[in-house]
């Protein structure tokens, strides 16, 4: 594909709406993991949220996203998925003082725990947030959301499995830190008609897939798209857009994607 028409193609999807992009670890990425295009280095990551800030980009929550018609606007939604320790080390505070918000999706039973979901697909398993660091999150003005209570398949696992799954992490996470929880993201980005039903029962508001585009007017909530960061496609066509936009950037803004995307 073209150089140009990778900058054409996200051009038209963001102008058509809002994005909400999802990463998952904001960390060093181990020499021997398998699952390389799950990390974004900590220099990476600043590099590209200083480089949208410079670019006029805000981030407004999932909330006021579905309730905009804001097409071809600078306003973004940050999501991450699982509750990686490296997100609150890396992230947290960072976003805060760029002035930027993010939600964190959690799977409530696994708090300070790890990532045991992965264990025989990755061999580099990582630290989740604990309690005191998800407080932590939340006082630096950031928010969550549920992504069930371990992890699993909500598509593979009997209803009331999967009922259990989604009603109880929001209950629990609700529970623990003494906020609505209002979203939900489905593990792997795995649903049907029937796990969708039990996230609307549940009493959540919207539930964010892995499928690629924007948020537009007239969306099903419970099947609301995101970008993701990790794509080189998209992180050119970010940078490409900063270099267009903000005077600082204009001479490198076309190969940040590049220079500084996990290889």
């Amino acid at each position: 594909m073209r150089f140009i028409t990778v900058f054409e193609e996200w051009q038209h999807e963001i102008a058509s709406g809002i994005p909400i992009l999802v990463l998952h670890k904001i960390s060093p990425r181990p020499v021997r993991t398998n699952m390389p295009g799950m990390y974004v280095s900590p220099s990476a990551f600043r590099k590209q949220m200083s480089a949208l800030k410079l670019s006029g980009f805000r981030t407004i929550s999932i909330g006021q996203a579905i309730r905009l018609d804001q097409r071809g606007s600078s306003q973004m939604v940050i999501s991450f998925d699982d509750g990686f320790e490296g997100v609150f080390l890396h992230a947290g505070t960072f976003l805060r003082d760029l002035g930027f918000r993010a939600i964190q999706f959690l799977v409530a039973d696994r708090l300070g725990q790890v990532n045991r979901w992965d264990l025989g697909l990755d061999k580099t398993p990582e630290r989740l947030m604990d309690r005191a660091q998800v407080n932590d999150w939340l006082a630096l003005g950031h928010e969550i959301g549920a992504h069930t209570l371990t992890h699993p398949r909500l598509n593979k696992i009997p209803l009331p499995e999967a009922r259990e799954e989604i009603t109880a992490s929001k209950k629990k996470l609700e529970d623990l830190f003494g906020v609505p929880v209002r979203h939900f993201a489905y593990p792997y980005g795995c649903h049907n008609e029937e796990t969708i039903n039990l996230v609307r029962e549940a009493g959540l508001e919207t539930a964010c897939t892995m499928e690629q585009g924007v948020v537009r007017p007239g969306d099903d909530l419970f099947r609301l798209k995101r970008l993701n960061v990790t794509d080189k496609r998209l992180a050119r066509w970010l940078f490409y857009k900063a270099g267009q936009q903000g005077k600082r950037l204009s001479n490198w803004g076309r190969r940040l994607g590049d220079r500084f995307l996990p290889k």
